[in-house]
């Protein structure tokens, strides 16, 4: 079987299990989040927390109550690394530096889990588990509780009230996460992922020196790592080590869960709003530009452009043997265009097109399915955004599922649009600048301003891959990236949260002859250009003077 044959075959292979997860998944979830019974386990969490999840929240109180539960939690994931020198099961290793700390605490609440370290050389099993993979529940749950708010916020009128954070925030974890979690680490481990609470083991010779492995409960985080589209790896190789990711087998599973839920959730759109055909166009959205992404990749990287390529069958470079160039690039598409940051290859090896796949991908705002939650809430952003344009085109007053889309609406979307390439190409601007960060970088010329583009890219858009070319533990870094994950987090779901409760207090609109359909394939259409043109050509500057000079040249 030729590579190409195989690397569609899995593509389809994957489709198919999508597709059979779809119906049940979104539906069960728009149950979970409907539901106004509260199980055993979550009652007692809301005790424990002081909290009462029947109690309906206005978006101010929604969006403080997010803040302050985030707060707390980079608070804690802090201190732990700061105290790890003296926890048990720490394995030697000694407390985080401070502004390591502080970027990885901001990383992992911010559903980025960019990581400037090694894990294997860094972290102890209480931080590992008690600290990063809790982080990978809670800050999943976040991302699906806003995006759940905004739908409510479309479903309801006359009302402020967009539901309750703690009950949201509890439900996805509880009902949602956990049980897919479990499941999922058992298949892991029945493929050869480890899970245990060993210690460091010395495994033989290795260029002269010996060469230590530990152990961990592996297989757990790493299903909550790309179920709930974190990324954050227990090792430094991430996917690509095999005690995280042994087979092909349990590659493809591994993407499967990364798109599972941010594909579902559509559904689940549809059938709070009440219009299953609404959620059907946002899939469509959402899987036309992940299926041309995955192509493009697939292209680009079975090209063959010398000798080398066209033994190896393309570009092999920084991709392992067990997956090949399709799986490879299957995964590597569905990292970057969800927030997962998860690698199972060496991203700075791929060729220089491929480099920009990439990059755009995140820079489109990760939305093709993008996160849980996120990708649901950016890509209803962009609806809107898709739904002005029209209207100006025909001289109305847009609307989108009965509700008007005013000049306080749209003031909200284009503030949501906007921050994030504001962070990303300010901080590229400012490192490219000063000399200190600059030396960090592995590579000059193009390549080389891809490092920091990427960096900034994956931190902004909470995405956490990285090129891995450039030295980003150093201060300016930790500081700089940390500041623009948190940024480019919580920015905007102030204007997602204000948006939905502005759209919540509206009146329904009748529709007439002169509404646009926003089921059909039509709107559709208008929704994937305007994704392409609005926030892809924001950044095509900086990706020709990066990925497209690199490409180009090659």
């Amino acid at each position: 079987m030729s590579p190409v044959l195989a690397g569609v075959l899995q593509l389809l292979a994957l489709i198919a299990a999508l597709a059979l997860a779809y119906r049940p998944l979104g539906d069960y979830m728009a149950r979970v989040y409907s539901s106004e019974k509260h199980y055993k386990p979550e009652k007692w969490i809301y005790k424990a927390i002081g909290a009462n999840p029947s109690a309906e929240m206005r978006w101010p109180a929604y969006l403080r109550a997010v803040l302050a539960f985030s707060a707390v939690s980079v608070l804690f994931l802090y201190a732990l690394q700061r105290a790890q020198g003296i926890l048990p099961g720490s394995l030697g290793f000694s407390a985080i530096d401070p502004d390591q700390a502080f970027n990885t605490a901001a990383s992992f609440v911010a559903n980025t889990n960019w990581q400037s370290y090694y894990g294997e050389q860094a972290m102890g099993h209480v931080v590992q588990t008690g600290g990063l993979a809790v982080q990978n529940f809670v800050s999943a749950a976040v991302g699906m509780a806003v995006a759940v708010a905004l739908v409510r916020g479309f479903a309801r009128s006359r009302t402020g009230e967009l539901g309750n954070f703690w009950a949201d925030m509890v439900r996805g974890v509880v009902r949602i996460l956990l049980p897919i979690s479990v499941i999922g680490a058992i298949v892991l481990v029945a493929c050869g992922a480890i899970q245990n609470f060993s210690g460091i083991h010395e495994v033989g010779q290795f260029m002269g020196g010996s060469q230590q492995w530990n152990g961990g409960a592996v297989a757990s985080q790493e299903v909550i790592k790309e179920l709930g589209t974190n990324g954050g790896g227990y090792f430094n190789a991430n996917s690509a080590h095999p005690f995280e990711n042994p087979n092909p087998f349990s590659n493809l599973f591994e993407i499967f869960l990364i798109l599972v839920i941010p594909f579902a959730l559509t559904r689940t759109f549809g059938r709070m709003v009440g219009n299953l055909r609404q959620g059907y166009a946002i899939l469509a959205t959402m899987a036309t530009i992940w299926i041309g992404f995955t192509a493009l990749m697939m292209w680009t990287e079975f090209a063959h452009h010398g000798p080398a390529f066209d033994v190896a069958g393309g570009a092999m470079e920084g991709k392992e043997t067990r997956y090949g160039i399709g799986a490879s690039a299957i995964f590597s598409v569905a990292t970057t265009l969800t927030s997962t940051g998860a690698v199972n290859s060496f991203h700075s090896s791929y060729t220089g097109l491929g480099g920009g796949i990439q990059l755009l991908g995140m820079q489109l705002g990760e939305i093709a399915p993008g996160g849980v939650g996120s990708g649901l809430y950016g890509m209803l952003i962009m609806a809107i955004i898709a739904v002005f344009i029209a209207g100006l085109m025909v001289g109305r007053t847009p609307e989108y599922l009965g509700k008007k889309i005013g000049t306080r609406e749209i003031k909200f979307a284009a503030c949501y649009i906007l921050i994030t390439p504001a962070l990303v190409l300010g901080f590229t601007a400012a490192a490219m600048a000063l000399d200190t960060p600059a030396n960090s970088m592995t590579n000059t010329g193009a390549h080389g301003f891809s490092e920091i583009l990427y960096a900034y890219t994956s931190g902004a858009n909470n995405n956490g891959s990285a090129f891995a070319g450039l030295n980003a533990d150093t201060q300016w870094f930790n500081s700089t990236i940390g500041i623009a994950m948190l940024l480019g987090r919580f920015l905007p779901m102030v204007f997602v949260l204000a948006l939905a409760g502005s759209l919540a207090e509206q009146k329904p609109v009748p529709e007439t002859a002169g509404t646009l359909r926003t089921d059909k394939p039509l709107y559709t259409g208008l929704l994937v250009g305007t994704i392409l043109i609005v926030t892809g050509l924001t950044y095509f500057p900086a990706l020709a003077l990066g990925p497209l000079a690199e490409g180009l040249a090659s």
